[in-house]
């Protein structure tokens, strides 16, 4: 009689549904967990810590942002001119307000995309991918404007 208890009592899922932003996810409460759940059941498993390579990449996509911000005044004072239009009005109100925009948005992103780093997409990409998609189109960017920079000083 028990054993058949034991079993059913196993067999029932009793976790609730996740919130998309709760405590746990801003970093406002800690729980225990440290790795993600083994049986992810088709959702998307979130963790309390992450790796250290996905703090890495968080940190890098947001320090190449300010580098891409500092690149683009210094082309903007070459004599180049900004092709986005929402960074060119911003460019307007000010260079603080842009570059305090661009990095607030990056960070905002960043989180974002690292509370859903598990979240799978198109069939096998997680969000994680998408992470390392914007790392690696960042540091083409940061090559792209720096080589700008070089036919500046040479023209």
């Amino acid at each position: 009689m028990e054993s058949s208890v034991a079993t059913c009592r196993r067999q029932d899922d009793r976790r609730g549904e996740m919130p998309f932003l709760c405590a746990y996810h801003l970093g406002l409460k800690e729980g225990n967990r440290v790795v993600e759940r083994r049986v992810n059941r088709g959702k998307a498993a979130y963790v309390d810590r992450y790796a250290g390579y996905m703090m890495f990449c968080s940190i890098a996509i947001v320090l190449l942002s300010g580098l891409d911000a500092m690149l683009t005044l210094r082309i903007l004072a070459a004599g180049g001119e900004e092709l986005n239009w929402f960074m060119a009005a911003l460019l307007e109100q000010g260079t603080e307000q842009f570059v305090q925009f661009k990095i607030a948005l990056t960070v905002l992103a960043v989180m974002l995309l690292a509370i859903h780093h598990n979240v799978v997409l198109l069939g096998k990409m997680r969000v994680k991918h998408i992470k390392y998609l914007t790392l690696i189109s960042y540091s083409v960017l940061i090559s792209y404007e720096l080589y700008l920079l070089e036919l500046a000083a040479l023209g």
